[in-house]
Protein backbone atom coordinates (compact mmCIF):
# COMPACT_ATOMS: atom_id res chain seq x y z
CA UNK A 1 0.00 0.00 0.00
CA UNK A 2 2.89 2.46 0.93
CA UNK A 3 4.64 1.68 -2.76
CA UNK A 4 1.03 2.27 -4.10
CA UNK A 5 0.60 5.95 -2.37
CA UNK A 6 4.48 6.50 -3.18
CA UNK A 7 4.50 5.81 -6.50
CA UNK A 8 1.09 7.12 -7.81
CA UNK A 9 0.78 11.11 -7.46
CA UNK A 10 -3.18 10.89 -7.67
CA UNK A 11 -3.01 9.13 -4.54
CA UNK A 12 -2.72 11.04 -1.11
CA UNK A 13 -4.07 11.40 1.91
CA UNK A 14 -5.91 14.71 0.68
CA UNK A 15 -7.43 12.67 -1.79
CA UNK A 16 -8.61 10.38 0.75
CA UNK A 17 -10.37 12.99 2.84
CA UNK A 18 -11.66 14.50 -0.94
CA UNK A 19 -13.06 10.72 -0.57
CA UNK A 20 -15.00 10.97 2.41
CA UNK A 21 -16.53 14.14 2.20
CA UNK A 22 -17.14 13.16 -2.08
CA UNK A 23 -19.88 10.17 -0.13
CA UNK A 24 -21.12 11.45 3.09
CA UNK A 25 -21.69 15.25 2.54
CA UNK A 26 -24.71 14.99 0.91
CA UNK A 27 -25.61 11.69 1.49
CA UNK A 28 -26.32 11.35 5.37
CA UNK A 29 -28.49 8.67 5.01
CA UNK A 30 -25.66 6.33 4.04
CA UNK A 31 -23.30 7.39 6.89
CA UNK A 32 -26.05 6.20 9.42
CA UNK A 33 -26.47 2.94 7.36
CA UNK A 34 -22.24 2.50 7.64
CA UNK A 35 -22.47 3.38 11.47
CA UNK A 36 -25.72 0.69 12.05
CA UNK A 37 -23.37 -2.01 10.96
CA UNK A 38 -20.51 -0.84 13.64
CA UNK A 39 -23.13 -0.90 16.03
CA UNK A 40 -24.18 -4.06 15.26
CA UNK A 41 -20.55 -5.15 15.46
CA UNK A 42 -19.86 -4.31 18.15
CA UNK A 43 -23.20 -5.50 19.92
CA UNK A 44 -22.53 -9.10 18.80
CA UNK A 45 -18.92 -8.88 20.11
CA UNK A 46 -20.09 -7.56 23.54
CA UNK A 47 -23.04 -10.32 23.62
CA UNK A 48 -20.67 -12.98 22.93
CA UNK A 49 -18.47 -12.46 25.56
CA UNK A 50 -20.88 -12.14 27.83
CA UNK A 51 -22.36 -15.35 26.80
CA UNK A 52 -18.81 -16.44 27.65
CA UNK A 53 -18.80 -15.17 31.02
CA UNK A 54 -22.16 -16.32 31.74
CA UNK A 55 -20.95 -20.05 31.89
CA UNK A 56 -19.29 -19.61 35.23
CA UNK A 57 -20.48 -16.19 36.33
CA UNK A 58 -23.89 -13.87 35.57
CA UNK A 59 -22.62 -10.21 34.44
CA UNK A 60 -25.12 -7.35 33.02
CA UNK A 61 -24.48 -6.42 29.19
CA UNK A 62 -22.99 -2.97 30.76
CA UNK A 63 -20.10 -4.91 32.22
CA UNK A 64 -19.35 -6.73 29.11
CA UNK A 65 -19.47 -3.19 27.26
CA UNK A 66 -17.05 -1.94 29.70
CA UNK A 67 -14.56 -5.14 29.82
CA UNK A 68 -15.16 -5.60 25.83
CA UNK A 69 -14.45 -1.84 25.38
CA UNK A 70 -11.53 -1.71 27.53
CA UNK A 71 -9.52 -4.61 26.56
CA UNK A 72 -9.97 -3.34 22.88
CA UNK A 73 -8.40 -0.25 23.80
CA UNK A 74 -5.55 -2.50 26.10
CA UNK A 75 -5.05 -4.35 22.92
CA UNK A 76 -4.15 -2.22 20.49
CA UNK A 77 -0.25 -1.30 21.15
CA UNK A 78 -0.12 -5.43 21.33
CA UNK A 79 0.94 -8.08 19.07
CA UNK A 80 -2.15 -9.82 17.64
CA UNK A 81 -4.12 -8.70 20.21
CA UNK A 82 -2.23 -10.35 22.75
CA UNK A 83 -3.18 -7.78 25.53
CA UNK A 84 -6.94 -8.25 25.45
CA UNK A 85 -6.40 -11.62 27.53
CA UNK A 86 -4.90 -9.72 30.41
CA UNK A 87 -6.86 -6.63 30.21
CA UNK A 88 -10.14 -8.80 30.39
CA UNK A 89 -8.58 -11.04 33.23
CA UNK A 90 -7.86 -8.09 35.46
CA UNK A 91 -11.94 -7.39 35.62
CA UNK A 92 -11.92 -10.69 37.74
CA UNK A 93 -10.92 -12.03 41.05
CA UNK A 94 -7.67 -13.39 40.74
CA UNK A 95 -9.39 -17.52 41.01
CA UNK A 96 -11.08 -16.76 37.90
CA UNK A 97 -8.22 -14.88 35.72
CA UNK A 98 -7.41 -18.32 34.44
CA UNK A 99 -10.47 -19.19 33.58
CA UNK A 100 -11.40 -15.85 31.96
CA UNK A 101 -7.99 -16.37 29.80
CA UNK A 102 -9.72 -19.73 28.49
CA UNK A 103 -12.76 -18.04 27.83
CA UNK A 104 -11.62 -15.49 25.74
CA UNK A 105 -9.12 -17.81 24.09
CA UNK A 106 -12.71 -19.85 22.93
CA UNK A 107 -14.42 -16.30 21.88
CA UNK A 108 -10.97 -15.43 19.44
CA UNK A 109 -11.06 -19.44 18.11
CA UNK A 110 -14.38 -19.06 17.18
CA UNK A 111 -14.41 -15.94 15.43
CA UNK A 112 -11.16 -16.89 13.67
CA UNK A 113 -12.68 -20.10 12.82
CA UNK A 114 -15.64 -18.01 11.25
CA UNK A 115 -13.03 -16.25 9.01
CA UNK A 116 -11.37 -19.55 8.06
CA UNK A 117 -14.70 -20.94 6.91
CA UNK A 118 -15.54 -17.82 4.81
CA UNK A 119 -12.10 -17.38 3.64
CA UNK A 120 -11.81 -21.19 2.68
CA UNK A 121 -14.88 -20.37 0.78
CA UNK A 122 -13.77 -16.80 -1.03
CA UNK A 123 -10.70 -18.77 -1.69
CA UNK A 124 -12.63 -21.41 -3.64
CA UNK A 125 -14.47 -19.09 -5.60
CA UNK A 126 -11.57 -16.69 -6.31
CA UNK A 127 -9.11 -19.50 -7.88
CA UNK A 128 -12.12 -20.54 -9.96
CA UNK A 129 -12.26 -17.03 -11.41
CA UNK A 130 -9.02 -15.26 -11.11
CA UNK A 131 -5.12 -16.72 -11.16
CA UNK A 132 -3.52 -15.90 -8.01
CA UNK A 133 0.03 -15.82 -7.59
CA UNK A 134 0.02 -17.49 -3.99
CA UNK A 135 3.63 -19.23 -2.91
CA UNK A 136 4.10 -22.34 -4.00
CA UNK A 137 4.12 -25.19 -1.45
CA UNK A 138 7.51 -26.06 -0.72
CA UNK A 139 7.70 -30.20 0.72
CA UNK A 140 11.19 -29.95 1.57
CA UNK A 141 10.53 -26.76 4.16
CA UNK A 142 7.73 -28.67 5.66
CA UNK A 143 9.62 -32.25 5.68
CA UNK A 144 12.45 -30.52 7.98
CA UNK A 145 9.64 -28.71 10.37
CA UNK A 146 8.12 -32.31 10.58
CA UNK A 147 11.54 -33.57 11.25
CA UNK A 148 12.03 -31.20 13.80
CA UNK A 149 8.84 -30.46 15.85
CA UNK A 150 9.28 -35.03 15.93
CA UNK A 151 12.73 -34.18 17.59
CA UNK A 152 11.01 -31.61 19.77
CA UNK A 153 8.15 -33.79 21.00
CA UNK A 154 10.44 -37.56 21.78
CA UNK A 155 12.87 -35.89 23.72
CA UNK A 156 10.71 -32.88 25.55
CA UNK A 157 11.47 -34.14 28.80
CA UNK A 158 15.20 -32.96 27.87
CA UNK A 159 14.06 -29.76 26.35
CA UNK A 160 11.69 -29.03 29.47
CA UNK A 161 8.54 -29.77 27.61
CA UNK A 162 6.67 -31.22 30.64
CA UNK A 163 5.16 -28.33 32.50
CA UNK A 164 4.23 -27.26 28.93
CA UNK A 165 2.58 -30.07 28.53
CA UNK A 166 0.99 -30.06 31.98
CA UNK A 167 -0.43 -26.20 31.41
CA UNK A 168 -1.77 -27.82 27.73
CA UNK A 169 -3.55 -30.74 29.40
CA UNK A 170 -5.45 -28.16 32.01
CA UNK A 171 -6.15 -26.09 29.04
CA UNK A 172 -8.13 -29.19 27.35
CA UNK A 173 -9.21 -30.11 30.92
CA UNK A 174 -10.98 -26.42 30.59
CA UNK A 175 -12.40 -26.83 27.33
CA UNK A 176 -13.69 -30.07 27.78
CA UNK A 177 -15.23 -28.24 30.87
CA UNK A 178 -17.36 -25.90 29.03
CA UNK A 179 -20.69 -26.85 27.65
CA UNK A 180 -21.88 -27.48 23.99
CA UNK A 181 -23.75 -25.21 23.53
CA UNK A 182 -21.63 -22.05 24.69
CA UNK A 183 -19.32 -23.12 22.13
CA UNK A 184 -22.05 -22.97 19.53
CA UNK A 185 -23.17 -20.02 20.81
CA UNK A 186 -20.29 -18.28 20.26
CA UNK A 187 -19.52 -19.69 17.29
CA UNK A 188 -22.95 -18.58 15.75
CA UNK A 189 -22.57 -15.26 17.45
CA UNK A 190 -18.90 -15.00 15.63
CA UNK A 191 -20.23 -15.74 12.17
CA UNK A 192 -23.06 -13.34 12.70
CA UNK A 193 -20.36 -10.65 13.23
CA UNK A 194 -18.34 -12.02 10.69
CA UNK A 195 -21.44 -11.26 8.02
CA UNK A 196 -21.82 -7.74 9.25
CA UNK A 197 -18.39 -6.26 9.34
CA UNK A 198 -17.40 -8.23 5.59
CA UNK A 199 -20.52 -6.77 4.32
CA UNK A 200 -20.02 -3.13 5.61
CA UNK A 201 -16.99 -3.21 3.30
CA UNK A 202 -19.10 -4.43 0.67
CA UNK A 203 -22.05 -1.29 1.46
CA UNK A 204 -19.20 0.75 1.44
CA UNK A 205 -18.14 -0.48 -1.90
CA UNK A 206 -21.66 0.23 -3.23
CA UNK A 207 -21.31 3.76 -2.16
CA UNK A 208 -18.13 4.12 -3.78
CA UNK A 209 -19.78 3.69 -7.07
CA UNK A 210 -18.26 -0.10 -7.88
CA UNK A 211 -20.26 -2.29 -9.98
CA UNK A 212 -19.32 -6.14 -9.86
CA UNK A 213 -21.48 -8.85 -8.92
CA UNK A 214 -22.27 -9.69 -5.39
CA UNK A 215 -20.50 -13.41 -5.40
CA UNK A 216 -16.88 -11.80 -7.11
CA UNK A 217 -16.84 -8.71 -4.13
CA UNK A 218 -17.99 -11.09 -1.29
CA UNK A 219 -15.36 -13.56 -1.90
CA UNK A 220 -12.63 -11.41 -2.43
CA UNK A 221 -13.56 -9.56 0.91
CA UNK A 222 -13.66 -13.13 2.55
CA UNK A 223 -9.78 -13.59 1.25
CA UNK A 224 -8.60 -10.26 2.14
CA UNK A 225 -9.70 -11.14 5.81
CA UNK A 226 -8.45 -14.83 5.52
CA UNK A 227 -5.30 -13.23 4.42
CA UNK A 228 -5.34 -10.69 6.78
CA UNK A 229 -5.60 -12.96 9.51
CA UNK A 230 -1.94 -15.39 9.25
CA UNK A 231 -0.12 -12.12 9.17
CA UNK A 232 1.37 -10.93 12.35
CA UNK A 233 0.87 -7.24 13.33
CA UNK A 234 -0.11 -4.51 15.78
CA UNK A 235 -3.99 -3.59 16.04
CA UNK A 236 -2.89 0.15 15.14
CA UNK A 237 -1.65 -1.14 12.45
CA UNK A 238 -4.57 -3.19 11.07
CA UNK A 239 -5.52 -0.81 8.23
CA UNK A 240 -2.08 -0.92 6.81
CA UNK A 241 -2.25 -4.59 6.96
CA UNK A 242 -5.75 -5.12 5.55
CA UNK A 243 -5.48 -2.54 3.03
CA UNK A 244 -2.46 -3.82 1.65
CA UNK A 245 -4.04 -7.38 1.17
CA UNK A 246 -6.84 -5.97 -0.23
CA UNK A 247 -5.01 -3.27 -2.68
CA UNK A 248 -3.64 -6.82 -3.97
CA UNK A 249 -6.88 -8.53 -4.47
CA UNK A 250 -8.82 -5.90 -5.97
CA UNK A 251 -6.66 -5.13 -8.90
CA UNK A 252 -8.12 -8.71 -10.05
CA UNK A 253 -11.75 -6.55 -11.00
CA UNK A 254 -9.86 -3.58 -11.46
CA UNK A 255 -11.23 -1.46 -8.50
CA UNK A 256 -9.30 2.26 -7.75
CA UNK A 257 -6.42 1.92 -5.17
CA UNK A 258 -7.67 4.97 -3.99
CA UNK A 259 -11.15 3.55 -3.17
CA UNK A 260 -10.02 0.28 -1.55
CA UNK A 261 -7.45 2.57 0.73
CA UNK A 262 -9.97 4.81 1.42
CA UNK A 263 -12.44 1.79 2.42
CA UNK A 264 -10.17 0.17 4.61
CA UNK A 265 -9.00 3.20 6.41
CA UNK A 266 -12.51 4.05 7.15
CA UNK A 267 -13.40 0.77 8.48
CA UNK A 268 -10.74 0.48 10.69
CA UNK A 269 -11.58 3.78 12.19
CA UNK A 270 -14.90 3.21 12.40
CA UNK A 271 -14.27 -0.17 14.03
CA UNK A 272 -11.11 0.23 15.56
CA UNK A 273 -10.14 3.28 16.20
CA UNK A 274 -13.65 5.12 17.65
CA UNK A 275 -14.27 1.64 20.07
CA UNK A 276 -10.54 2.04 21.40
CA UNK A 277 -11.78 5.56 22.38
CA UNK A 278 -14.45 4.96 24.04
CA UNK A 279 -12.63 2.05 25.31
CA UNK A 280 -9.68 4.36 27.21
CA UNK A 281 -12.61 5.82 29.26
CA UNK A 282 -12.88 2.41 30.99
CA UNK A 283 -9.17 2.21 30.95
CA UNK A 284 -8.84 5.75 32.41
CA UNK A 285 -11.69 5.32 34.83
CA UNK A 286 -10.07 1.73 35.87
CA UNK A 287 -10.42 0.65 39.60
CA UNK A 288 -7.96 -0.59 41.70
CA UNK A 289 -10.64 -3.02 43.39
CA UNK A 290 -10.14 -5.07 40.00
CA UNK A 291 -6.75 -6.08 40.61
CA UNK A 292 -7.36 -7.47 44.18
Amino acid sequence: MYHKLADNELLSFTKLREQFTLVFSNNSWALIGILLFTDANWFLEIFKWKTLVTSFKKITFVEAYEQSFGSHTAALITPNRIGEYGAKALYFEKENQKKIIGLNFIGNLCQLTATVLFGCVGLFVVLSKFKLNLPSFNFKTVFIITIILGILIVFRKQFGFLKIETYLHQFLRFFKSVSTTIYLKTLGLSIARYLVFSHQFYFLLLLFGVEVDYITVISLIFCMYFFASFIPSLSIFDWAIKGSVAVWLFQLIEINELTVITITTFMWILNFAIPALIGSIFVLNFKTSHLK
